[in-house]
């Protein structure tokens, strides 16, 4: 399978199954998971990572995951994914000719952001930084997609309305030959649009913070050992 197929698998998965997770009743129980939760801490179905979980019980946190992607959601407003997977042998090369900082822009623009665009024509890239002393050098990318929010089903829309256009923070870095995207969704701009005022630097600086606030919450385990 390549990069870009499992990407957007991710992407599908990570659209598609929010929306699953929204539209079950209260009491529905979420689907099982493929990896494990322990303690208080989600354990990826791989065994690379984990992550203090960043959601509730008691505020309507769901943890949904598949094999490469786990979803943190609950009723307020968080949206939040990690997506981790193997990079095959044209990323490894992609990789290692391009360089960290000039790889991560072009793994992001080709294959995430070209998804974004797929699904939600008119997606764009607002502004991208890149942290090179966050992970060995992090890319922070600001995209804005419209009718892209997971938050949508909770807006009063007027006739003729166009859905609301979400603003996604992602963080994407290279890990044990693995690519990781953190991914959110800025909810305020679209939970309380007609108030909202901050400027794109100000909703840069915010979503930065979080995005760091979740990295910081996660902990590489040390790869799974070959069976003898």
């Amino acid at each position: 399978m390549t990069s870009r197929t499992l990407f957007s698998l991710f992407a599908a998965i990570f659209l598609a199954g929010a929306a699953t997770v929204t539209a079950q009743p209260d009491d529905a129980e979420p689907p099982p998971l493929i990896g494990r939760i322990q303690d208080k801490s989600y354990v990826s179905p791989t065994g690379v990572f984990r992550v203090e979980i960043p959601v509730l019980p008691e505020l309507g946190g769901v943890v949904t995951d598949t094999d490469t992607v786990v979803t943190f959601q609950d009723s307020l407003s968080t949206h939040i994914s990690i997506a981790c997977f193997t990079m095959d042998a044209t990323q490894r090369w992609e990789h290692e000719t391009r360089g960290r900082k000039d790889y991560l822009i072009w793994f992001f623009t080709n294959i995430v952001q070209a998804d974004f665009q797929q699904r939600f024509p008119g997606s764009t890239i607002e502004s991208a930084k890149f942290r090179p002393g966050v992970m060995d050098g992090a890319l922070l990318t600001f995209t804005l997609l419209p009718g892209g929010s997971m938050f949508a089903d909770r807006v009063a829309l007027v006739t003729n309305d166009n859905p609301p256009v979400a603003k996604r923070g992602n963080l994407l870095f290279v890990k044990n030959e693995r690519v990781f995207v953190i991914s959110m969704e800025l909810a305020e701009k679209v939970l309380d649009h007609s108030t909202w005022d901050k400027k794109p630097a100000e909703e840069d600086e915010i979503l930065t913070k979080r995005l760091l606030d979740i990295l910081g919450k996660v902990s590489m385990l040390p790869p799974p050992k070959a069976a003898k």
